[in-house]
């Protein structure tokens, strides 16, 4: 649980459950949640779009304040990785659809008009798939 103590993860349980599923490795091989840590070893995180990677500087007993990660982790993550995910999200949120502010949720007309166009689109990227593969049968 050295991810959690070190605040990579919220919870206990968000750092445990990270582990069983594979997005945390310890010296490049998967770990267990109980694993015992040691210093020097080197510990990749993957959360969403990044893959943070980190060193152990020393053991932790418990979970420790923002401001003193730094005398237990160094950080090997690359700035272009954090670089990556912040123009990944700045997308993310720019070209996702958005409400006026005070809107509110939609109503039932305007979600069903919504669900209405969604299946249209898909429809005509279902139709245009198929027109791609009936052109690319032919060669």
């Amino acid at each position: 649980m050295w991810t959690w103590a070190v605040r990579l993860f919220k919870t206990r349980a968000l750092a445990g459950s990270a582990c069983r599923k594979e997005q945390v490795l310890v010296n490049g091989q998967r770990c267990r949640p109980a694993r015992r840590i040691r210093v020097g070893d080197r510990i990749e995180v993957k959360k969403r779009m990044l893959t943070l990677t980190y060193e152990v500087k020393d053991i932790l007993e418990k979970r420790v304040g923002a401001k003193r990660v730094p005398e237990f982790a160094i950080d090997h993550t690359p700035p272009e990785v954090y670089e990556e995910a912040r123009e990944a999200f700045r997308m993310a949120r720019t070209t996702a659809p958005q409400r006026e502010p005070g809107a509110g949720r939609p109503t039932k007309r305007e979600r069903r008009e919504l669900d209405r166009l969604l299946e249209e689109s898909s429809a005509e990227q279902e139709e245009f798939e198929e027109f791609v593969k009936s052109f690319t049968r032919g060669r």
